[in-house]
């Protein structure tokens, strides 16, 4: 779209000449070139956005009461390319227009934070819908014995799946909705909606360059699958959240301490026993973490990165923080000593019955650590 919208004359809605085509939304000006794939492009964009396009972005603008300017500004931050003054948009494009400066005109929401809206939303579901394509679509449209191309059987598979996708997107939405306004709720005060303390944690893939330089891409791409399918279940099961996959490495995070050292070991443990993967290392650290559509940011992120990187192979390194506060909440000794001799005590018959932990920690060698200073790190393991 443009935001230069200086000189121009609105047109009507129903015009067509040269400087007004009708072009698939998003493309470029010039590709609406006649052909069979152009149309059953044309066709599968009618099919998924349920309307003919209609509106120039001048006319959409218009026709939602918003200024050129800032209709711009919502469709990059929905990451839309710019395609001038050609008959792209249906009325669907209007209303949501609409609404977003609604939300504004009412008070709900700043201009920034609507376009914030704009881009999370569009971020998150051009990934989605990129995925469904490359790794769902293609598999399914492969050329069939029937002699259909895979053009052909596109448009009849994508109108049967449509409204189920469409459905079950709605419902894993409002799933996650309601389980952030949760997390929300439960916050102690208005300070840690933003900035919260959180655990957070980094694993990361050993030698995965070499690994690309070895494999085929395909082979490259399923290992890729596999380790972040198996981190997104892991980290799910165990109440965490995958806030995000960096194709050999994935950052995950945790409101408590000791579901994030499971986390971390069950990690360990499950893709030791795969002989496809190649050895991990996970860092994690605690402390206060700023929250930005839906990603983390700060020291604390920072922080465990540097343990991962640092961290020998097939083990958990967690910073001191972290460790004070598993001690805290009792999912691990504060001192290895004291537990060592209220066991003693208790097999002896002279004292209470020790507490259960879950973990062990062993100090390791401080660092200096570019940017943090020096870092002492924590090896974390079961307790036998």
């Amino acid at each position: 779209m443009t935001a230069d919208d200086s000189g121009a004359t609105p047109r009507d809605m129903d015009t067509e000449d040269d400087a007004v085509r009708d072009v698939p939304a998003g493309d470029p000006p010039g590709a609406g070139d006649e052909g069979d794939e152009n149309n059953i492009a044309v066709r599968l964009e009618q099919l998924i956005l349920g309307a003919d396009r209609r509106y120039t972005p001048f006319q959409a603008a218009r026709g939602a009461g918003v200024s050129m300017d800032l209709a711009a500004r919502f469709w990059r931050a929905m990451g839309f390319a710019d395609i001038g003054q050609v008959k792209a948009l249906t009325e669907a494009d209007v209303l949501a227009l609409r609404r977003l400066a609604g939300l504004v005109e009412a008070g709900l929401l700043s201009e920034a934070m609507a376009i914030q809206v704009a881009r999370s939303t569009g971020q998150t579901t051009a990934r989605l819908a990129d995925w469904q394509i490359d790794s769902f679509l293609e598999g399914l449209t492969e050329p069939q014995d029937s002699g259909l191309t895979r053009t052909e059987i596109t448009y009849p598979l994508v109108e049967l799946l449509l409204p189920e996708l469409e459905e079950f997107l709605v419902y894993v939405w409002r799933r996650q909705l309601a389980a952030a306004t949760g997390r929300v709720v439960r916050a102690q005060d208005d300070a840690e909606m933003v900035d919260r303390r959180l655990a957070v944690g980094f694993a990361d893939l050993v030698g995965f360059t070499r690994l690309t330089r070895r494999l085929e891409e395909e082979e490259l791409g399923e290992l890729v699958e596999a380790f972040e399918t198996t981190c997104s279940d892991l980290v799910a099961a165990h109440g965490g959240r995958l806030i995000k996959t960096l194709g050999d490495e994935v950052l995950f995070a945790a409101d408590d301490a000791g579901i994030a050292a499971e986390i971390g070991l069950r990690l360990i443990e499950t893709m030791a026993h795969d002989e496809t993967m190649p050895e991990l290392r996970v860092g994690i650290a605690f402390g206060t973490v700023t929250t930005r559509m839906g990603d983390v940011f700060g020291t604390t992120v920072n922080l465990a990165s540097r343990l991962t990187s640092i961290a020998p192979k097939d083990t958990v390194l967690v910073d001191q923080a972290f460790a004070e506060e598993l001690g805290r909440i009792g999912d691990a000794p504060v001192s290895e000593a004291d537990a060592a001799a209220a066991e003693k005590a208790a097999e002896e018959g002279t004292g209470a019955p020790p507490p259960t932990y879950r973990f062990a920690l062993q100090p390791m060698w401080q660092r200096p650590v570019r940017g943090l200073g020096v870092v002492e790190p924590w090896l974390l393991s079961r307790r036998d």
